[in-house]
């Protein structure tokens, strides 16, 4: 079983580290390197009709699943208490990705590390 840390910060790191949630409620975003372990960012941006996060005050959950069909491991996963619960198949109806609002998320997350202060 994998259980994920989480950090709350204002920025997302330019270095994630493995088995960690990156939070920024400034850019209603969420950072992770896959959980498959092949190294690959993960972005979840936080918007209705994106993902939705949950925390409890100890742990973290992220709706929908997580699905990296565009990644080589194509791995897709929940992330349910701040434990990664693998799902083995995808269902069918399933994969079409939302292109579209990932895309978004990762412009956000591209022009919010370009204007980020070292």
């Amino acid at each position: 079983m994998k259980i994920l840390k989480h950090k709350f910060l204002d920025v997302i790191p330019d270095y994630l580290e493995d088995d960690i949630l990156y939070i920024s409620l400034q850019y209603k975003t969420v950072v992770h390197k896959c959980a498959c372990g092949c190294g690959n960012e993960v972005v979840t941006p936080l918007t209705p009709n994106d993902w939705k996060l949950t925390f409890d005050g100890k742990t973290i959950s992220l709706y929908p699943s997580i699905g990296n069909w565009s990644f080589k491991c194509m791995s897709h996963y929940w992330i349910r208490n701040s434990v990664v619960e693998y799902v083995v198949e995808w269902p069918a109806s399933d994969q079409a990705p939302k292109k579209k609002s990932w895309k978004k998320g990762i412009k956000k997350l591209i022009t919010r590390k370009g204007k980020q202060k070292t």
